[in-house]
């Protein structure tokens, strides 16, 4: 790819071995921070957890902790985007192969197999940090709007599905592309996956089955 060029038509300088050599730091420091933190949020809890007992488990100066991330909020929402993407890159949820494919998939079993799978997927990854969260926004005024920002987002992907739904196969009678949104909101919550998987001992693929069998039976009237 060429370089992007700067004002005047002249190109940006190639990176250096050096800059390029700093990046990977960075992000390699970033990421052993956010390990670090994940773990610690998840066993000792979020307020339990200060910087320096991050940095300590990471392996790296509090200055790094804080020149990397600034504030403890910062790091668990930056540890949670990182669990719910699967990666860094700045895709929303939307627009990720998994939910594309789901909703153009002419079936509506197999677009709800795939929502269920997509959303398994992510709360393998991130329910316990959701949970930690959700418990966190009771005593910190930041989390509260962290997890109404979550809430509003995951709403609105289930709005979509509802929609691709209803427009595949005619939703049971008296219930709007809303109610079905709310509902499968309720679902395919992580509290549901992390009382169920978590705390019940069911299998991961069990609370798939389950799942998927339970919007199918109250979003459609398919046999």
């Amino acid at each position: 790819m060429s370089a992007t060029p700067r004002r005047g038509g002249r190109q940006a300088p190639a990176k250096t071995h050096n800059e390029d050599g700093r990046t990977a730091r960075s992000r390699s420091t970033r990421a052993r921070i956010m390990a670090a933190a994940t773990e610690l949020f998840t066993t000792a809890g979020y307020g339990a957890t200060s910087i320096a007992a991050i940095a300590a488990r990471a392996r790296v100066s509090e200055q790094s902790v804080y020149y990397s991330f600034g504030t403890k909020r910062a790091i668990l929402t930056a540890a949670l985007d990182l669990a719910i993407a699967g990666d860094d890159e700045p895709v929303p949820t939307l627009e990720r192969p998994w939910v594309r494919a789901a909703l153009a998939d002419p079936d509506p079993r197999e677009q709800i197999r795939r929502q269920v799978a997509g959303a398994a997927d992510i709360y393998r990854r991130a329910a316990p940090l959701l949970d930690v969260v959700r418990g966190a926004a009771t005593a910190d005024a930041d989390l509260v709007e962290a997890w109404a920002t979550n809430l509003e987002q995951r709403l609105t992907v289930q709005r979509v599905f509802a929609d691709a739904l209803a427009r595949k196969t005619p939703l049971p009678a008296g219930m709007t592309v809303d109610v079905a949104a709310d509902t499968a909101l309720a679902i395919l919550s992580p509290e549901t996956y992390h009382l169920l998987v978590h705390h019940q001992g069911w299998e991961h693929t069990r609370w798939q089955d389950w799942a998927a069998n339970a919007l199918q039976r109250l979003l459609t009237t398919l046999p």
